[in-house]
């Protein structure tokens, strides 16, 4: 099944961006420049380097510019799943694009940050550490000390196997923050609620199963998540290109 995993991606960027105001009251999160290009085209640059096919994105929060710039994509193929009726979160807009993406494992990137890549891309390696008989859901992490623009203290500690525990239900380890990207087969979406819902639901349904997996990122990780944000994120790639 190999040749199956993670050829897809849903890009969610349907999001009001309400920190990064007041850029976001005219433009959508997603379509904020950072380093010369939208924050959603570093994203698509990894998709590129992974050989992904096609992409989903969702769009809610002035979707007409979202789906503008979809229409410039010239690969992968990109579709647009349509959330201007309802904001849906995380896991309620991956669930509504569901049939777009299709039977097999496929990738999660949050548009509105992005990682700086060192070696194997993050994304080849998340595809090659699958294992479909142990994961519902593999996701990318990092040192919160190899991080830009990024507060929190870390969001899950990864075991001796490979698996996850939240942060703060781990008794040790180092707490690595998530930092927008994973592989998700459809099956963990089995039994999930309708309409809104955020994947941290489904995430502590497949910790409770032994199904949540984690993979250390080996680059660095640019959160923009301010107006201010953007500033540091610049200097850092200027420093570090």
């Amino acid at each position: 099944m190999t040749e199956n995993i993670a050829h897809t991606a849903m890009v969610l960027a349907a999001g009001f961006g309400t920190r990064m105001r007041p850029l976001t009251n005219t433009t959508p999160k997603p379509l904020i420049p950072v380093a010369g290009q939208p924050i959603i085209a570093h994203g698509f640059d990894r998709l590129r380097a992974a050989n992904v096919s096609r992409a989903v994105v969702n769009a809610h929060y002035l979707a007409d510019q979202i789906e503008a710039w979809c229409a410039t994509v010239t690969a992968p193929a990109t579709r647009v799943s349509d959330e201007r009726d309802a904001i849906l979160d995380t896991g309620g807009g991956i669930a509504r694009a569901l049939p777009l993406l299709g039977p097999d494992p496929f990738f999660v990137l949050n548009s509105d940050s992005f990682w700086i890549d060192r070696g194997t891309p993050a994304l080849t390696r998340l595809r090659a550490a699958w294992d479909d008989a142990a994961m519902d859901c593999l996701l990318l992490l990092c040192d919160p000390a190899h991080t830009t623009g990024y507060d929190g203290k870390g969001d899950f500690v990864i075991g001796n196997d490979g698996r996850l525990l939240r942060a703060k239900a781990a008794p040790t380890g180092k707490a690595l923050a998530y930092i927008g990207g994973y592989v998700v087969h459809p099956r963990l979406f089995a039994n999930a609620p309708s309409g809104a819902f955020s994947m941290n639901l489904l995430w502590d349904r497949a910790i409770q199963e032994g199904r949540l997996f984690g993979l250390a990122h080996a680059g660095h990780w640019l959160h923009v998540g301010t107006p201010e944000a953007i500033g540091e994120a610049e200097d850092w790639l200027k420093r570090n290109s």
